[in-house]
């Protein structure tokens, strides 16, 4: 981990713990000389490995890890090191896909050839543990030793302390909106390597490449010719990301806000709350001033105040709000999984099911919903998660039967012929509600 003693004799990792405590020792200093770690070949190597475990689809050149390996890992490194060394290197334009949302809409994913990403990620290593010793402690994202569940448990925290009323924020296509001067400014800060820096400012520029309905490709220069944005999906990105908003929380407090409405701030990338204990409107006012410095965007539709125990909002996945404990009647402010969540997952569920053919043996539809179900299960474990647990779990049950069904050719809804015992001891299908309890102070 960043910033404790190396426990074996790596030297990427002694590297990583010398950058980490002279940035903690000495908040001021500048580093002059990194770039030529960047081509260091244990660092390299230490990159590639990393982004081959990631995996990850190809970028613009098509190039695969199976490529790579067949032409030779060695001779690959060799070539690229010098292309660093001799500062030859030019990034290749990034591939640009887009995912769909739960709302309907897209988010443009850009897709860095897996040479780029092996030097972005080889930059990420040395710039890391530089930049974590200056991040502030309420940003939760992209950071070693912590997580999104996290963030949910602070905001929990905090609104057991009182902090009722909430600044809902939203921000409009932040990564694409990120102006370039600002954040290489917050990059100069600590590095004064204008080779490190002009590496850092070829990544923001490069070109985008798209293909149409009808297969054509377009090739846009928009981040250079706006001097904005950061593609979301290339490695340094997340850190480019926390660097620049972190500007907005160390300036929340320096500017005195903090104390002025009793507002703490949680983020998690884009993301982010404002918890106050009075004056949540003139905290609104506040932070739309600071954004529009920052030039930045506030998504004034999604932004609101939230006034607690009335009303809820939601926060990473999870509800925050009143609710009623089925045992006593009593009313506590706890945390759920967001409904839009437990909609999306069983809309997962019916697509694992689906792609099984009736064929296959029961037990592969068990395994690829366990897939689905453990990975969620482990987020939303927090609070008050047994009623969409239940849901959940019932709805896998029901699709496992409806498949078994279609495979067997049986009538009626299978309860009889496939009961919850049947699937989960005889099929392996795991049943979420009956995981340990991960925080004994949960309500359930």
């Amino acid at each position: 981990m960043i910033g404790e003693e190396p426990t074996n004799t790596d030297p990427v990792q002694k590297l990583r713990a010398a950058l980490h405590d002279k940035a903690k020792s000495a908040p001021n200093f500048r580093f002059y000389s990194l770039y030529d770690k960047v081509y260091r070949r244990d660092v390299l190597e230490a990159a590639y490995a990393r982004c081959r475990a990631n995996g990850g689809a190809p970028g613009v050149d098509g190039q695969t890890f199976a490529d790579i390996e067949k032409y030779g890992l060695e001779r690959w490194l060799d070539e690229l090191t010098e292309e660093l060394r001799t500062k030859r290197y030019q990034p290749q334009p990034v591939r640009r896909v887009y995912l769909p949302k739960p709302d309907g809409k897209q988010r443009p994913l850009g897709i860095p050839t897996i040479r780029d990403r092996v030097v972005q990620t080889a930059a990420l290593l040395v710039l890391e543990p530089i930049f974590e010793a200056d991040l502030q402690p309420e940003q939760y994202a992209y950071r070693e030793g912590r997580s999104a569940l996290e963030a949910v448990q602070e905001v929990h925290r905090l609104l057991g302390q009182g902090y009722r009323a909430v600044v809902d924020a939203d921000l409009s296509g932040y990564f694409d909106s990120i102006p370039h001067r600002q954040l290489m400014l917050c990059v100069a800060r600590r590095v004064s390597d204008k080779a490190m820096l002009h590496l850092i400012k070829q990544w923001l520029v490069a070109p985008v490449e798209e293909t149409d309905e009808r297969g054509r490709v377009h090739r846009t220069t928009r981040n250079k010719d706006t001097k904005r944005g950061s593609p979301q999906g290339a490695p340094i990105s997340p850190l480019l990301a926390n660097l620049y908003m972190r500007r907005f929380v160390l300036g929340w407090k320096t500017l005195g806000h903090e104390t002025r409405y009793h507002a703490r701030i949680v983020n998690y990338a884009d993301d982010f709350v404002i918890l106050c204990r009075r004056g949540a409107d003139d905290a609104l006012a506040a932070m739309r001033g600071m954004m529009e410095r920052l030039k930045l965007t506030v998504n004034e539709a999604k932004t609101h105040v939230c006034r607690l125990p009335a009303e809820s909002f939601d926060f990473l996945g999870y509800t925050f709000g009143r609710m009623n404990s089925p045992r006593t009647g009593g009313a506590y402010l706890g945390a759920r999984p967001a409904r839009k969540k437990v909609f999306s997952v069983c809309r997962r569920i019916n697509d694992a099911v689906r792609k099984v053919p009736t064929f296959a043996r029961p037990e592969a539809v068990a395994y690829e919903l366990n897939l689905v179900l453990r990975g969620w299960a482990n987020y939303f474990c927090y609070g008050t998660y047994t009623p969409a647990f239940k849901i959940v779990h019932t709805h896998a049950c029901r699709r496992v039967r409806r498949w078994l069904r279609r495979k067997f050719e049986g009538n009626g809804q299978g309860y009889r012929q496939y009961p919850d015992s049947y699937l989960e001891r005889e099929l392996g299908l795991l049943n979420i509600r009956k995981l340990p309890r991960r925080f004994s102070w949960a309500k359930s």
